[in-house]
């Protein structure tokens, strides 16, 4: 469904944009969080707890906020509406069930346990995502009576307005210096792999970043694209300025293979 034909002026449909920009990124990276720690419990078990303490502080830090920001300023609006009330009390049960598998996640007995909650959380989370894209902002911004870019002013935890690369830094010590140089000193067998050639392009660069945040310092992901990806080599250095060494394994012309080492 095109947000254009959908929103009731232009405004509301750049708002709308906005917003399924931000699902995507957070989808992107909860996803690629969750299959590090997947890919950890087969090559590197020591590694799978700080992983998951990783993908926990995402949660803190992006999921349940952006859950809360979603209740106060658009649940609300849409409840009103009789067409959406039962939609919107479904949604609010799910945000439960969101809120109670970060819990579990959180207090996970086991590596294998942990994983088990994280996949099923990725799960819900981006089935409630696209009912959210469908379902809802569609059925705010078609409204004439409730401005969805009204409803998003100033609330960046919708929005996604920063880019919180220190956020990462702060809650999992993901900048320190002294790791590997990149230069080809990894076992390959022991480096975690994320084809993106498997992944939808919407999710692709937010994927990317969301497993290299789930590398330790002195760790390294293979990074397997369907081009040479400068462009999102060029954000990451945007992003993590200086804190990742790049070492091509495969120049094409099916595939390029990257190793990516923390520092």
């Amino acid at each position: 469904m095109s947000t254009l034909t959908i929103a009731s002026d232009p405004e509301e449909a750049a708002a709308v944009e906005a917003v399924e920009a931000h699902h995507a990124q957070l989808a992107g990276e909860l996803g690629g969080r969750v299959t590090m720690l997947l890919d950890a419990l087969d090559r590197d078990p020591a590694s799978a707890e700080d992983i998951r303490a990783g993908l926990v502080a995402f949660c803190d830090r992006q999921l349940l906020p952006h859950a809360e920001a979603e209740e106060s300023a658009l649940y609300p609006a849409a409840h009103r509406t009789a067409e959406a009330r039962l939609l919107i009390e479904g949604m609010l049960a799910e945000h439960r069930r969101i809120t109670e598998l970060v819990e579990a996640l959180r207090s996970a007995p086991s590596p294998a346990r942990a994983a088990g909650d994280a996949r099923a959380l990725q799960v819900l989370f981006e089935e409630h995502l696209d009912k959210e894209n469908d379902l809802v902002l569609p059925l705010i911004a078609a409204s004439s009576e409730v401005s969805l870019a009204g409803l998003l002013d100033g609330m960046h935890d919708l929005l996604g307005g920063h880019d919180d690369t220190e956020g990462h830094a702060a809650a999992e010590g993901g900048q320190q210096s002294g790791g590997a140089c990149g230069c080809g000193g990894h076992d390959e067998a022991d480096v975690p792999e994320l084809d993106a050639r498997a992944v939808p392009h919407a999710l692709r660069h937010a994927t990317v970043f969301g497993a290299l945040d789930a590398v330790p310092a002195g760790r390294a992901m293979v990074l397997i694209a369907p081009h040479d990806p400068l462009p999102l080599l060029g954000q990451l250095e945007r992003r993590n300025p200086g804190v990742f060494a790049v070492e091509y394994l495969e120049r094409g012309p099916d595939a390029w293979r990257l190793l990516l080492t923390r520092r």
